[in-house]
C-alpha cells in the first residue's frame, strides 16, 4: 500500500483519482485545497487529513516523515494549469513521484528544468494520458502500424464542449493560467495523434480566439484538420437540435474513429501502469506541450485549398 497526497482535491478532476487511488489499494493521507467543499472525500477517504493552506499542507508531509516515519510514495496534482510546475517540484522536494493532471506544464522549458530536478531527486513525474490506454486508441494504433502506408492518412478533428458564461471567470478563461482552449481541453488530442502518427512536421492557427481555434497539422504520416471550440453556436445543427452540449468526431480518411465510450474511466488503469513503472513521463508530453504552446503564439495562417 502506497501513501498519497492530493493537491487540487476540490476541482473536477480529482474525483476520478480519488477513485484510482482507492481502486488500486493505495491509501490518502493528506490533501489539500483552498476550496472547502469537499464532502466527496468521505466516499474514498474520510480519515485523509485536510488543508487549505499550502504551507500548513507541506508543513504537515514533513512532520509525519520527521515525527512518525511516514513517507509520502505519490503526490497526484489536480490544480490549475499553471500551477502544476510549481507543485510538481514540491512533490520531487518531498522525495514523492508525481502523478499529473494534463498538461503537466504550459511551456516547453519548464519541461527541461523539472527534468533536471527529476534526476537530482530519483523520483519520477507520471502524467495522466488515457486516450493512449483507450482499448479503441490502442487497437487503431495497432492498425496504423500494420499497414505501413506509403501516403499519409488525412485527418479530421472537432471537438465542441460548451461552456457557460463562469469559464470566463474562472481560471481556465485566462490564458496564461490554462493555456487557452487548445491547451485546455485539446492537449491531449495532440498528444494521440502524435502518438498515432509521429513527429509533427508543420503546425499552422488559422482562427485563434478565446472561445475558438482552428488550425492544421502535418505529422511524418498524416495531414490533420483540428478545430476546437468551447462556444455552443458552433455545435452543428443536428446536435443543438437534441439538446446534446458536446460534439467530438475524429476521421480517418473519411472513416469515423468512436471512442466516446470507456473515454473517462481510464484514470484507474493509468494508475495502475504507473504504479507498475509504466507511466508516461517528460519526454512522452514533450511534442504536445511544444504543439499548444506554437499555436499560442505563431501567426496566424490563411486557409489554403492545399490543405484543404
Amino acid at each position: 500500500m502506497k501513501n498519497f497526497a492530493l493537491i487540487g482535491v476540490a476541482g473536477y478532476i480529482a474525483p476520478r483519482h480519488l477513485q484510482a487511488i482507492k481502486e488500486t489499494n493505495n491509501n490518502l493521507i493528506a490533501c489539500l485545497d483552498k476550496f472547502d467543499s469537499v464532502g466527496t472525500i468521505d466516499s474514498y477517504f474520510p480519515k485523509a487529513d485536510f488543508f487549505v493552506e499550502f504551507e500548513c499542507f507541506d508543513r504537515h508531509i514533513e512532520k509525519i516523515k520527521r515525527n512518525q516515519n511516514i513517507q509520502l510514495d505519490y503526490v497526484s496534482i489536480c490544480t490549475p494549469n499553471y500551477l502544476h510546475d510549481a507543485h510538481i517540484r514540491m512533490a520531487l522536494r518531498r522525495g514523492a513521484d508525481v502523478i499529473c493532471e494534463k498538461p503537466l506544464v504550459l511551456n516547453p522549458w519548464n519541461l527541461d528544468e523539472l527534468e533536471v530536478i527529476e534526476q537530482e531527486s530519483k523520483n519520477k513525474i507520471n502524467t495522466i494520458l488515457q486516450l493512449r490506454l483507450h482499448p479503441s486508441i490502442i487497437a487503431l494504433k495497432n492498425k496504423i502500424d500494420s499497414e505501413n502506408k506509403s501516403t499519409k492518412y488525412e485527418v479530421d478533428l472537432t471537438y465542441i464542449t460548451s461552456r457557460g458564461n463562469w469559464y470566463d471567470i474562472s481560471w481556465k478563461g485566462d490564458e496564461s493560467k490554462s493555456g487557452g482552449v487548445a491547451t485546455n481541453i485539446g492537449v491531449h488530442f495532440f498528444d494521440m495523434l502524435g502518438w498515432l502518427f509521429g513527429k509533427v512536421q508543420e503546425n499552422k492557427v488559422f482562427k485563434r480566439e478565446k472561445d475558438t481555434v482552428s488550425g492544421y497539422l502535418e505529422f511524418e504520416n498524416a495531414r490533420v484538420r483540428w478545430f476546437l471550440s468551447i462556444d455552443e453556436k458552433t455545435l452543428p445543427k443536428e446536435i443543438q437540435e437534441k439538446g446534446q452540449r458536446t460534439y467530438r468526431s475524429i476521421t480517418i480518411n473519411g472513416e469515423e474513429i468512436e471512442f466516446s465510450k470507456g473515454f473517462t474511466d481510464l484514470h484507474t488503469v493509468s494508475y495502475q501502469e504507473i504504479l507498475k513503472g509504466k507511466g508516461f513521463g517528460i519526454e512522452a508530453v514533450r511534442q504536445s506541450i511544444e504543439i499548444v504552446y506554437n499555436i499560442r503564439n505563431t501567426k496566424l495562417t490563411c486557409l489554403s485549398k492545399k490543405i484543404l
